[in-house]
């Protein structure tokens, strides 16, 4: 577990390929042969990372596993449903910064872990709100509109956001505003838009 501890923090700061097994064994104070012991390449370290973020949740906690989103879900409560959507992905993102941080570098060195997450996480959340926009929209309650789109729509809201506190305006400069606040607005911005 500190091996993976460790690598999180130094693949977030130095990248997949910037990124030795040497220093990793440094600073979790092991040598190499025990990282190599517990994993035999870096990419088979990298592909721990990312079990153990899917085993803590992808990030903390599946939003379909959330138990209020199950129950906004059943209540057709279309302002819960993606108002704690919004809540735990952005708590989710801004806790674990380092992760958000590898998951960059993953995406801009074009390495698997990208690929990986973006399959096994976020194509996931795509589907499974847009099995539940697709049911709204049956019952009459959304607009006719592209179930993608608008988790498009949302989820580059959710990221933005957190890109900009996490990156850019980490004094909240711009926008001062909490996690709850920002997920009623952006929750009250989409159904605004997709609401009948």
């Amino acid at each position: 577990m500190q091996i993976l501890e460790v690598a999180i923090s130094l693949f977030a700061k130095q990248g997949f390929s910037g990124t030795t097994t040497k220093r990793i064994a440094e600073a979790a104070g092991v040598s190499e042969a025990t990282v190599f012991k517990h994993f035999a390449t870096k990419v088979e370290l990298y592909h721990a990372i990312l079990d153990l973020k899917a085993c803590e949740g992808g990030m903390k906690t599946l939003p379909w596993e959330d138990p209020k989103i199950q129950d906004a879900i059943e209540r057709s409560d279309d302002f819960e449903v993606f108002f704690t959507l919004a809540k735990v992905a952005l708590e989710n993102q801004q806790e674990d910064i380092d992760f958000m941080k590898l998951l960059f570098h993953s995406a801009f060195e074009k390495h698997e872990l990208a690929d990986m997450f973006f399959a096994g996480f976020v194509s996931q959340i795509y589907e499974f709100m847009g099995s539940y926009i697709r049911r709204r929209q049956k019952e009459g309650a959304m607009r006719s509109v592209d179930p993608k789109l608008a988790m498009r729509a949302f989820m580059g809201m959710l990221i933005h956001h957190s890109m900009n506190n996490i990156l850019w305006d980490q004094g909240r400069r711009i926008l001062d505003i909490s996690n709850e606040e920002a997920a009623d607005e952006f929750a009250s911005i989409l159904l605004n838009g997709i609401k009948r």
